[in-house]
C-alpha cells in the first residue's frame, strides 16, 4: 500500500477484512464461477460442492480455499488461492487483487470527489458573476453615443482646465488694469468681454460634462459607471483565476490521495499441484491416529485393572 503509519495499516485491514467477505466471494462467482468450478465432477467428494449449494456453504469452502494473511510490521498483505486447476487459481487471485484495488481507491474516493465538486462549483460560479460583470459592462458602454466615454470625459476635463487657467490670467489682469486711476476703458471692456466668454465656454463644457442629452445619460455619470463596471469586471477576472488555481491545487491533492496497491509478487499458476500437501497430511494422520491409539490403550489397561481389582 502506498502511504505509512496508520494509514496504511487502515487500509490493509480493511482490504483483509473485504477479501474474507461474503461480499467478495459472492462478486467472485458472479464474474468468474467459483461455485461452478467447485462444483465440477471432477473434484472429490469431500472438496466438491454438493449440487443446489447455497452461498453459506460456498463461503465457508471460499475460507478455506482464500487465506489472507497480514504482516503488521511490514504493512503487507499475503494471499494464496487453492482451486482445482492452476489456471483456475490465477484467475481467482488476479480477479481479488483487482478487487481490492477497487476498495482502496473507494476508501478517498467521496473526499476525492467532494473536494472536486466544490472547486469545480467555486470556479463555475466565479465564470458566471465574471460574465455578468461584462454584460453589465457592454450595457453601460451601450448607453452613450460616444466612442470611448472615459477619453471624451477626460478631453473634456482637459478642455475646461485649460480655460479656467487662461480666466484665472485674464481676472489677473483685470484687476491689475482696474486698480489704476485713469484705466484704459477700451482694454477694460476688451478684457471683461473676454472673462465672460471664458466663463461661458467654461459652463458649456461643464454642461456637457454633467448634463444628460436626450434619453443618453451625462458624460460623468456614464464615466463613474463605466469605471465602476470595469473595476467590477476586472476584480471578477481575478477571482476566476483564483478560483482556477483552487481547482487545479484541488485536483493535484485528489490525485495525491489515490491509494494503489503495490505487488511485490505478481500471481502465477504452479505447473504442479501445491495442495492437497501429502506429506504433510500424512505425518498429521499420523500423529492424529498415534494420539487415538494411545488414549485407547491407556483407558483399555485402566479398565483391566479395575476388574481385575
Amino acid at each position: 500500500f502506498q502511504g505509512t503509519g496508520m494509514a496504511t495499516q487502515q487500509d490493509s485491514t480493511t482490504v483483509q477484512s473485504y477479501l474474507t467477505s461474503r461480499a467478495a466471494m459472492v462478486r467472485l462467482d458472479q464474474d468468474h464461477g467459483f461455485i461452478e468450478h467447485f462444483s465440477d465432477p471432477n473434484i472429490d467428494a469431500i472438496q466438491r460442492l454438493p449440487e443446489g449449494a447455497t452461498n453459506e456453504d460456498a463461503y465457508g469452502l471460499y475460507q478455506s480455499n482464500v487465506k489472507i494473511g497480514y504482516d503488521p510490521t511490514e504493512g503487507i498483505l499475503k494471499m494464496e488461492v487453492i482451486a482445482a486447476t492452476p489456471e483456475a487459481s490465477q484467475t481467482f487471485s488476479e480477479a481479488l487483487i483487482d478487487y481490492a484495488e477497487e476498495q482502496v481507491d473507494q476508501l478517498t474516493q467521496r473526499l476525492r470527489a467532494d473536494q472536486m465538486a466544490g472547486a469545480m462549483a467555486s470556479y463555475e460560479a466565479s465564470e458566471a458573476r465574471r460574465a455578468e460583470a461584462l454584460a453589465e459592462l457592454a450595457r453601460i458602454q451601450g448607453e452613450t453615443t460616444t466612442l470611448d466615454p472615459l477619453a471624451a470625459a477626460a478631453a473634456l476635463q482637459q478642455r475646461i482646465t485649460t480655460l479656467e487657467i487662461e480666466l484665472d490670467a485674464k481676472s489677473i489682469e483685470l484687476a491689475s488694469m482696474l486698480d489704476n486711476r485713469r484705466p484704459n476703458e477700451a482694454r477694460v471692456n476688451a478684457l471683461r468681454a473676454e472673462v465672460d466668454r471664458l466663463n461661458e465656454q467654461i459652463e458649456i463644457l461643464r454642461s456637457q460634462l454633467t448634463e444628460a442629452s436626450g434619453d443618453t445619460a451625462s458624460l460623468s455619470s456614464v464615466t463613474a459607471r463605466l469605471r465602476e463596471a470595469e473595476e467590477n469586471y476586472n476584480f471578477q477576472t481575478v477571482l476566476v483565476q483564483q478560483a482556477l488555481a483552487q481547482m487545479e491545487s484541488a485536483r493535484i491533492e485528489a490525485n495525491r490521495q489515490v491509494r494503489y496497491l503495490s505487488l511485490g509478487v505478481e500471481p502465477i499458476a504452479p505447473d504442479e499441484a501445491t495442495y492437497p500437501k501429502a506429506f504433510e497430511n500424512t505425518v498429521l494422520a499420523f500423529l492424529i491416529f498415534s494420539g487415538i491409539y494411545l488414549m485407547i490403550s491407556l483407558t483399555a489397561s485402566i479398565l483391566r485393572e479395575q476388574v481385575s481389582s
